[in-house]
């Protein structure tokens, strides 16, 4: 009999309804994590629902807008009233904006950015560390990119907003270092995901390696018997 590594773990996913977050939700379903799918479209999380039932496995829906702070807010106490902890977070979600030289930048395009890729994760910890105190072996991964350090012409609100983000898990995973709760960041590279056409529209997608192929790190960093905290993971396909 085949074991399942992440058997009755309770598993929330932000960005859930396509692409890595998609193959990360049906990875965890698989090995027998119940997968909370967060994203904007409903529409999109049934379709990974109904994928991940006709596989054997359980999820709950929960539509959500991450530029709303107040729903963020009160994510927490609603996922304690039903299942009273939380084992793993996958912070997945995030948007690319356009790619512009800095000073073309307009305002409302910054805090957009800011606002998904930064600010909902900071909400999203705040909102949700009782649950991770209530988990035996909490274990939350955040996905970054290579740009957060590259700093590359014209994907300012992208790359900031990645090395926010670095520094925010960081900081999280130093003031845990004393709990259950483990933080790691993963930057999983080129992938043919929604996001990079965007960036690169002329790129062949077959090219590149397929999210499912990216799935294994983040079945292993959100296993209770890993201990590691406050690295940064580059997982080779």
């Amino acid at each position: 009999m085949t074991v399942k590594r992440l058997k009755d773990r309770i598993a929330l996913i932000t960005g859930a309804s396509r692409g890595l977050g998609r193959a990360i939700a049906l990875a965890y379903a698989s090995e027998g994590a119940h997968v909370l799918l967060l994203a904007r479209g409903v529409t999109n999380l049934g379709r990974v629902d109904d994928d991940i039932r006709a596989r054997g496995g359980t999820a709950s829906l929960i539509p959500l807008d991450l530029t709303d702070g107040a729903a963020i807010d009160a994510l927490g106490p609603s996922l304690y009233e039903r299942f009273d902890r939380l084992d793993i977070f996958v912070a997945n979600a995030a948007i690319l904006g356009a790619l512009s030289p800095l000073p073309h930048i307009p305002s409302t395009h910054w805090d957009r950015v800011f606002a998904v890729n930064v600010t909902a994760n900071w909400r999203l910890i705040r909102t949700l560390d009782p649950l991770f105190q209530r988990s035996d072996a909490a274990r939350l991964i955040f996905l970054t990119s290579s740009v957060a350090q590259s700093c590359r012409p014209y994907w300012a609100p992208y790359s900031i907003s990645k090395a926010a983000l670095e520094a925010l898990a960081t900081t999280y995973a130093n003031e845990a270092a004393h709990t259950g709760i483990r933080v790691n960041l993963v930057d999983p590279g080129a992938m043919a995901t929604p996001m990079r056409a965007q960036a690169y529209p002329g790129e062949d997608q077959a090219t590149l390696s397929r999210p499912e192929q990216m799935t294994e790190i983040f079945v292993k960093l959100a296993m209770p018997e890993t201990d590691v905290s406050g690295e940064l993971f580059t997982p080779e396909v």
